[in-house]
């Protein structure tokens, strides 16, 4: 591979070709530069006007690490307009990969021909032939995960990349004539109206890409995976089931049920029994309008948060809250703190009825160690989910642009993680943003878990479920599995497998479940229990799906997760799918056991625990 550098410094050209409104790449800062030194780990570039670019690109095991450094050796302040983490030249690659990711369906691969890119070169090579992609805001999953992967499908070969970025980013995949350049970074100054100024003598680092080649797309996925490094903590190692009530009471949490939750989770094999929103709200009014102020329902919990703890732990569980910390609602009293929210151009930030904590404020800071970390020490909580339910977008006041004070805004909000976790180590913090909106490496790094979804009860989870393995950890990946007492047998059967692909998390109406049924959920985490270390430590190495529509789900979905030893192999039957041809996939390996139903029929799940021949 080729390693180089792309930037734009604000005084100088942009590029020709008819590039100048869709890339700051290939600019006259670029042209500057000549490479002064280059060995294993780095190339470093010198340009004319006192600058020294050092663009790293260092061997890590299974992938390559990659962040440039910009140093201003001149005697004036120069405004960076775009800086890449990575910039591979002299591609030659013919197939694009992306990870489309909306609200409730994360992850649905897109995999187009440079040809239907409109990407062939001219006939002249004059002009540009771009493809650039990205997300603006603090939702780093929204429309595109930050990964891509581009494919010669005449050699096989596969590169991928993810960005560890979690404001605004950007990839651009582009040629004047042979071959491609593929970047990416932070987003520029015309994307994500970024830019940032740097003094003399002073150096700017960007956010690391992690890089890997490898002959198939799920190799290649499977390496950048297993290079993320989360802080689980030790209680979490062993990948517990979770208990999650919110598709029990929708926000109405009471003591009453949850003690009833307690008693029927008992010795079940579930470890974590989590109370959703709404137990701060505040009497006739909805749980989402007072997030903010953090005050425990006195009508609720008369006796506060603690009693509710020591009863979940009499049934030897351990209680989990939620909150959305970073984030307040209108009819908080904090939502009247204007000079402590986000603001932009002045005007507080205001986006469907939410605000924003500024972190980079230490009375936010204050406020937080008070309501948050205070509430979780003083009532005995193990385990946190953080949600966050809106998008700051392009950017806030509080820097040189509002890219970059998104980007400081974002960190500070990640400072406040680590925090949280200095203070209580052995705290699980689970990590939602309207399910997976932050599923992205440096924030999965700062949890044990995240929520995969906001899909609690649709027909497309398994989808979903198997989608996300190519972008997190699945031993961090909880997946809803939602119980209803009128369920049949096949339907509990799917939502229980669907959990499989990842971290099982029931919830639901299990005190009114047939005993049938309730009885197959028992038996799913024993079954759970001897495939934990395939979902920790395993190489998905088949994933077959062949739906097109995820509201109207038709056809079959098979997935394969092996080790050396042993493997899981998860059957999913949608509308008109019945019998998957999974048998194909048995050739190397011998059934220990399975579980599930038939899968003659729609609608069906089992799961197969294998042992190599």
């Amino acid at each position: 591979m080729n390693f180089g550098v792309q930037f734009k410094v604000r005084s100088d050209d942009f590029g020709g070709h008819f590039i100048n409104g869709i890339s700051m790449a290939d600019s006259e800062s670029v042209w500057k530069c000549k490479l002064v030194f280059a060995d294993d780990e780095k190339n470093v570039y010198e340009s004319t006007d006192g600058y020294i670019i050092t663009a790293y690109h260092i061997k890590k095991g299974d992938v390559y690490e990659c962040y440039t450094v910009f140093q201003n050796n001149s005697e004036k302040t120069v405004t960076l307009d775009m800086i890449s983490s990575f910039a591979l030249t002299d591609l030659d690659v013919d197939t694009l990969h992306r990870a489309t990711s909306f609200w409730s369906a994360e992850g649905k691969l897109l995999t187009q021909k440079l040809t239907e890119l409109n990407m062939e070169r001219s006939w002249s090579g004059h002009g540009i032939r771009i493809e650039k992609f990205g997300q603006v805001g603090s939702m780093p999953v929204r429309k595109w995960f930050p990964f891509v992967a581009v494919e010669n499908s005449k050699t096989n070969e596969f590169i991928g990349v993810q960005l560890y970025i979690p404001s605004s980013w950007q990839v651009e995949l582009f040629r004047h004539k042979e071959p491609l350049t593929l970047l990416g970074g932070l987003a520029d100054f015309d994307y994500g109206h970024w830019c940032k100024e740097i003094k003399p003598n002073e150096s700017f680092t960007t956010p690391k890409a992690v890089l890997a080649t490898g002959d198939s797309l799920l190799k290649v996925c499977d390496m950048l995976v297993k290079a993320q490094n989360p802080d689980i903590s030790p209680v979490d190692e062993d990948l517990p089931v979770i208990f999650n009530e919110y598709c029990t009471s929708w926000g109405n949490p009471t003591i009453e049920n949850l003690e009833k939750t307690a008693k029927k989770l008992q010795g079940s094999g579930v470890k974590y029994l989590v109370m959703d929103s709404g137990w701060y709200k505040e009497e006739d009014k909805n749980w989402w309008e007072t997030i903010g102020d953090w005050n425990v329902s006195k009508k609720l919990f008369p006796n506060g948060l603690k009693e509710v703890n020591d009863m979940i732990k009499s049934y030897g569980l351990i209680p989990g809250i939620w909150f959305e910390m970073e984030n307040v609602a209108p009819l908080s009293q904090i939502y009247g703190e204007t000079d402590h929210l986000v603001s932009r151009m002045g005007t507080p930030l205001n986006v469907a009825g939410h605000r924003f904590l500024d972190l980079r404020d230490a009375w936010c800071v204050n406020y937080l160690d008070e309501k948050v970390i205070k509430l979780l020490r003083d009532s005995g909580y193990g385990y946190l989910k953080v949600d966050y339910n809106e998008n700051i977008g392009i950017g806030c006041d509080g820097a040189e642009s509002l890219g970059e004070g998104l980007r400081q805004y974002v960190l500070a909000s990640q400072r406040y993680f680590k925090r949280i976790k200095e203070q209580l180590p052995d705290l699980v913090i689970e990590n939602c943003a309207s399910g997976g909106h932050r599923l992205e490496p440096s924030t999965m790094e700062l949890c044990s878990q995240a929520s995969f979804s906001d899909a609690h009860e649709c027909k497309s989870i398994p989808i979903i479920a198997a989608n996300v393995q190519r972008m997190i950890k699945p031993s961090q990946s909880q997946i809803w599995a939602v119980l209803r007492a009128k369920d049949d047998i096949h339907r509990t059967y799917y939502s229980l497998i669907s959990g499989f692909l990842g971290r099982l998390c029931i919830s639901g109406e299990i005190f009114d479940l047939p005993q049938e049924n309730w009885q197959i959920t028992l038996d799913s985490i024993k079954f759970y229990d001897e495939i934990k270390h395939i979902i920790k430590d395993g190489f998905t190495s088949v994933i077959e799906c062949n739906v097109e529509d995820y509201n109207d789900p038709k056809g079959y979905q098979v997935v394969l997760r092996e080790t050396t030893e042993d493997a899981l192999l998860i059957a999913h039957t949608f509308k008109n799918g019945a019998n998957p041809p999974y048998e194909k996939m048995l050739a190397n390996w011998n059934i220990k056991k399975e579980f599930g139903s038939d899968l003659d029929g729609d609608f069906r799940a089992k799961a197969f625990l294998l042992t190599r021949k």
